[in-house]
């Protein structure tokens, strides 16, 4: 068995047998209202894996919406409240702490697994996630152009 076959068998261990550390339960702004969804946070030894899965997202040009973790600890009105991307060691885009890999939609649903080594789910706790309306370009500053804030979620102890 190789080295990757192996890690791939921890991370699929780790998602069967072991319960999220913390949840992001995301919800719509008021213009996208029909959005729910939840972000999972695991620990393994390799790192972060963030499961993602989010219902009813607006049809668009792309279906590629920007997914980050912001560094407020709310999501109120439009989103604001959540502030920037987390980045506390003031890199730039899309090196970030808080940068993730776009979600794709198909027909408003949107499932990916990324494994990260950029953050300790202990420093996200409190944290928010947010979803973009369009793809993150991975080049404009400070945020890869991302568009507007449709879905907001507040990272918690998953209890």
């Amino acid at each position: 068995m190789n080295f990757y076959l192996l890690n791939n068998l921890d991370i699929i261990k780790t998602l069967i047998k072991t319960k999220p550390k913390a949840i992001a339960r995301v919800y719509g702004s008021s213009l996208y209202n029909k959005v729910w969804g939840k972000l999972k946070f695991y620990n393994s030894e390799l790192g972060v894996i963030v499961l993602s899965e989010v219902h009813n997202l607006p049809q668009t040009e792309t279906n590629i919406f920007a997914l980050h973790i912001h560094s407020g600890n709310q999501c109120e009105g439009n989103f604001d409240s959540a502030m920037g991307h987390y980045n506390p060691d003031n890199k730039l885009h899309p090196n970030h702490k808080g940068d993730l890999p776009p979600l794709f939609s198909n027909n408003g649903y949107a499932w990916s697994a990324v494994l990260t080594s950029r953050f300790t789910i202990e420093e996200i706790i409190g944290k928010t996630v947010i979803i973009h309306d369009k793809p993150d370009d991975f080049t404009s500053q400070p945020a890869g152009n991302s568009g507007v804030r449709i879905a907001c979620g507040i990272i918690k102890v998953d209890e």
